[in-house]
This record gives structure tokens, C-alpha cells and sequence, in this order.
């Protein structure tokens, strides 16, 4: 389970573009609380401090503890905007948790045992699908990662979700199908497609060429 983190806070008094850029320039983001059948609390926090938090690398799905005014209040990240120049953050949406909520988080997967993947020490790559699985979690059981072993795997088997054991606590927000996660392909494979793709590139320049040819013929008839 993803460890709780803890961000101090401050009341946000004034709202708006103006308030929110002199917010910035003294090293403070903008960000408000919602959620919980209660009204919107604006706040700030503390710039380099969301920065080390942003780089743990399991923010996005780990319980924050927001300290503002003397009050400790239970919250899940919901959104990070960033300039798309420094890449700072300028903003951050926080979900006010209940006692006993479930949420919807994207949880990334590891893959472990691939020495043991017959596939794969024969020279297969293993082909990822999906980086991420949308799960519905109990709000203090959030787990850091999913782990899928990949003992045994030959080339041309697929994983697929229904052979994942989820954790306690978690569940797939996709019901309606088996979906892949990851497959073991052999290079050959790979290098055929990559072939096919250059083979049509040339074809595509060979035509393009011969056309030009036909247009200067043409020309110098005239």
C-alpha cells in the first residue's frame, strides 16, 4: 500500500489569475480541496515541498494528509497542471476523503520473474500493453504497484487481467472484457513488421520518384 504523505497548507483568502501568480512568485502553488459533501476549501502549499512529493513517484495514488489552519484533512490527488515550459506545478486538485470511501486510481505494473520466462531468455521481448491499471480501491488500501510474474512465459503467450490477482481491497473498473496487459513476442516478429514498414516507405519514395521522372520527360518534351 501506497504510504501516506503529509503537505503543510495555508488558506487561500483571494481567488483568481492575479492572486494565483503572486501565489507563484513567492514560491507557493494554488490548490483546492472539494469533495466530501462539503464546500471547496482553496489553499496553498509550499512549491519545493510538492516537488519532492510530485518525485516519489506514487503521488498520484497515495493518501495526502493536508495540514491547514490547525486541521488535518484526509485527501487523494486528482490533478497536477504544469507550465508546459518548466514543467512547475502551477495547480493541484485535491479529493476530500470519507472515513470509508473507494476511489479511482491508476496503479502502474511491474513485471517480475522475467529471468524465469523461458520467452524471454530465448531472446522474446515482452510487449506492453497497458502501464496502468484503472482499479477501484478502498481509500486506505491504495497499493504502490501490481506485480504480474512472468515465470513460465513462452514466446506467443499473453497476460491477460483475469490472470492478475488483485490485492485486497482492489478491483478492475473494466468488467466487460479480458483485456491484455502484456504480451512475449519473438524479434522476428518484430523485425518483420519493422521491415514491412521500411519496404512500404521505399515503395512510397520509388513512386513518388518515378512521378517527378514522368513530369521532367514531359517537360522536355514541350
Amino acid at each position: 500500500m501506497s504510504d501516506a504523505l503529509t503537505l503543510p497548507a495555508e488558506a487561500r483568502e483571494r481567488a483568481g489569475k492575479g492572486a494565483s501568480r503572486a501565489l507563484r512568485r513567492e514560491g507557493r502553488v494554488p490548490a483546492v480541496i472539494y469533495g466530501g459533501k462539503e464546500d471547496p476549501q482553496t489553499i496553498h502549499v509550499e512549491a519545493k515541498e510538492l516537488v519532492v512529493q510530485l518525485g516519489t513517484g506514487h503521488f498520484m495514488n497515495s493518501i495526502v494528509m493536508i495540514d491547514v489552519g490547525g486541521k488535518s484533512v484526509r485527501t487523494l490527488p486528482k490533478d497536477v497542471a504544469f507550465h508546459p515550459v518548466n514543467q512547475r506545478p502551477l495547480h493541484v486538485d485535491f479529493l476530500r476523503l470519507s472515513k470509508n470511501a473507494k476511489v479511482e486510481v491508476a496503479v502502474p505494473v511491474v513485471f517480475i520473474n522475467e529471468e524465469d520466462s523461458p520467452g524471454l531468455t530465448k531472446g522474446g521481448v515482452l510487449n506492453i500493453v497497458r502501464h496502468e491499471l484503472e482499479l477501484i480501491c478502498e481509500a486506505d488500501k491504495i497499493p504502490t504497484e501490481i506485480e504480474i510474474d512472468v515465470a513460465g512465459s513462452e514466446v506467443g503467450d499473453s497476460i491477460h487481467i483475469s490472470s492478475v490477482t488483485l490485492p485486497e481491497g482492489s478491483e478492475n473498473t473494466i468488467t466487460d472484457r479480458d483485456f491484455t496487459i502484456a504480451t512475449i513476442v519473438a524479434p522476428s516478429a518484430l523485425k518483420k513488421a519493422e521491415g514491412e514498414g521500411e519496404a512500404e516507405g521505399e515503395a512510397a519514395e520509388g513512386e513518388a520518384g518515378e512521378g517527378e521522372q514522368a513530369e521532367g520527360e514531359g517537360s522536355s518534351e514541350g
